[in-house]
């Protein structure tokens, strides 16, 4: 026969049971460790580290007024060599023999694409010397003059010449087919305009959803006269730069000089690189600027306007615009977060905060969204430190840590991310402590306290 326990015996009972198994949860944690005690890392907290070791905000960033990557063309054509002008001279160019009348001057259609309207006279064109062969004289100079002067020394040349009598010379001069630069184009950015391409949206979607090879495109540009700049290069290929290229552009000259330029410049940067490698207590120097590469930013801070001389938007034959993709500006995540790779924003900045909820996680949520089951439909607590690894300029590592708890508080004490930065994720020792008693006393703990009160 059992003897009935008194209510105030069974509730003391309960309580030392619940606190037993508590105990026992809290005891069996210490003794199997916590991931913070097991996989320390030695993180730096984001407050006390020096400021070389954030990455550069870019929110404020503005765009650069394009018109400043075109020429300003001339009120008037000035003639060049490779332009072919359409020449009548009565009696000269055609030949007429005095006692017939004079063949009309013939008229000039121009191709589909072009913008010049019909022309009138015989194709001659201007050779790369800026001279211009007519028949009966000598080669006349007219590298930089207007249809106008051409016309005029034409006129003179004859005149001087005693071929024709003034009131008979009544020259004809038209533009049949302006001079054109051949440029290369080569794009990162899916921007090419050839036979299969993708459009800049659909190429950036696909960078961004990881469905991207990020092959580069490239062609022959032929521009006009006066539209042999970037702005023109850029337009004929596909516009600006998309997202998944960075937000500049570079032009590499084709002239021998800047060849030879970049040739020895590499050479010299290679041989620091291996004079630094002997020291295994120096620091490599990072790859510098290349003085022979024209670097053009297409966003800059607020006030400042890039100086960009026009002569260096310019673009002659064989010159290279290059738009390079940003396939390293990725971010990676591990610990409790799911792995993966992540690209970058390019015109705005993802604190530590954005990049874990673009990570698929939520800061402040549950603890089962990060492996944890608290079972019965309790919430544990989430995890509250991440760890930031960032690589610095000597090919060492500084890890940034971040209380996420203080950073959803303190806009201040959430860092921005950087281009190869790796995010992790962990529990705190407490934290872990607590989800895995509370697992063991909702387990456990709630049979033994029924079990107890029977």
């Amino acid at each position: 026969m059992k003897t009935k326990i008194p209510a105030v015996e069974r509730t003391r009972r309960l309580i030392r049971s619940a606190t037993t198994a508590v105990a026992a949860s809290l005891v069996a944690t210490a003794l199997s460790g916590c991931s913070a005690l097991t996989q320390p890392i030695n993180g730096v907290p984001a407050d006390r580290l020096p400021p070389q070791f954030f990455a550069e905000p870019k929110n404020d960033l503005v765009p650069v007024d394009i018109a400043l990557l075109s020429i300003e063309p001339p009120r008037n054509y000035q003639i060049s060599g490779g332009d072919i002008l359409g020449i009548y001279v009565e009696g000269v160019l055609p030949f007429n023999p005095p006692n017939q009348p004079p063949e009309p001057p013939p008229v000039n259609f121009p191709d589909a694409e072009s913008t010049l309207p019909p022309s009138i006279g015989y194709p001659i064109a201007v050779q790369d010397d800026g001279t211009l062969s007519l028949p009966l004289v000598e080669p006349l100079d007219v590298e930089g003059l207007t249809l106008e002067q051409v016309r005029d020394a034409i006129r003179d040349k004859y005149i001087d010449e005693d071929i024709l009598r003034p009131e008979k010379v009544r020259p004809i001069v038209t533009i049949i087919k302006e001079r054109t630069y051949d440029v290369i184009v080569v794009r990162e950015d899916g921007g090419g305009t050839g036979n299969g391409s993708l459009s800049t949206q659909n190429v950036a979607a696909q960078f961004f959803s990881g469905g991207s090879d990020r092959s580069a495109s490239g062609g022959l540009v032929k521009l006009p006269a006066y539209q042999n700049d970037i702005l023109h290069a850029l337009v004929e290929t596909g516009g600006l730069p998309g997202l998944n290229a960075k937000n500049e552009v570079k032009v590499l000259r084709a002239n021998r000089a800047d060849q030879r330029m970049r040739a020895q410049f590499m050479q010299q940067w290679y041989a620091q690189q291996q004079a630094a490698k002997l020291d295994p207590c120096s620091c490599p120097p990072p790859l510098p600027e290349d003085p022979s590469i024209l670097r053009i930013p297409l966003r800059v801070k607020p006030g400042v306007v890039p100086n960009i001389p026009e002569d260096q938007i310019v673009l002659n034959d064989g010159d290279i615009v290059y738009i390079e993709s940003r396939e390293t500006e990725v971010y990676y995540t591990g610990g409790l977060l799911n792995g993966g790779e992540f690209p970058l924003p390019r015109d705005y900045d993802l604190d530590v905060l954005g990049a874990i909820s673009i990570a698929g996680s939520s800061v402040g949520g549950t603890a089962s969204q990060f492996g944890t089951s608290i079972g019965r439909g309790v919430q544990g607590v989430p995890p509250g430190m991440l760890y930031i690894l960032r690589k610095d300029d000597c090919g060492g590592q500084v890890a940034i840590e971040v209380d996420l708890s203080a950073a959803i508080n303190d806009p201040r004490q959430r860092p921005l991310v950087k281009a190869g930065d790796t995010l992790i994720l962990q529990y705190k020792c407490e934290e872990e402590a607590i989800n895995f008693g509370l697992s063991t006393f909702f387990t456990f703990g709630i049979a033994e306290i029924f079990r107890q009160a029977r």
